[in-house]
């Protein structure tokens, strides 16, 4: 299936539901949160993409796609340590919330490579993930971060660095 490995259906699909989970986090709480079920489905779906993401080879040995799934936990550790100690102060709150954001950003760099690179089928939108305007769709995708970044800085501002989504 558009060559993917057993392994990369498994990875594939449970990148899926951490993408969903995110959106729809982003869309009902305004940020991912492990403060609720919807945040730790996000949470625990993306560190079992990393993880199976260790196992998919296609490209020869180790690159790219296994330093991000590393950064990628790496980021999630940060988050976890920001949200649920003091060692950042008042900065806490909002370095969890920006670095749980920056990892569905880094979904998104694999999922639009992946996809795009292969889908049409026969004729896929890019020649691969080196393609200059794949490289430019990455940046946009970048920017819109950046830019929803901003506004939960904002908001937590407002709420005084304390806002706590539903649950």
């Amino acid at each position: 299936m558009l060559g993917l490995t057993t392994i990369g259906v498994v990875h594939t699909a449970i990148s899926l539901v951490a993408v969903a989970a995110g959106i729809y986090a982003f869309f009902r709480d305004k940020e991912i949160s492990p403060r609720n079920g919807l945040g730790r489905v996000y949470l625990w779906t993306t560190v079992l993409t990393c993880l199976t993401g260790f196992f998919i080879f296609q490209h020869g040995g180790f690159g790219k796609p296994h330093a991000l799934g590393i950064i990628t936990l790496l980021v999630l550790a940060l988050a976890w340590v920001a949200g649920s100690t003091k060692l950042f102060g008042r900065a806490g709150r909002y370095i969890e919330t920006v670095s749980y954001s920056l990892t569905f950003f880094f979904h998104m760099i694999p999922g639009f490579t992946e996809s795009l690179t292969r889908l049409p089928a026969g004729a896929p939108v890019f020649s691969g993930p080196d393609d200059p305007t794949l490289q430019k769709v990455i940046g946009v995708v970048f920017l819109l971060f950046l830019a929803g970044a901003f506004l939960q800085v904002m908001r937590l501002r407002r709420a005084g660095g304390v806002a706590v989504p539903a649950t």
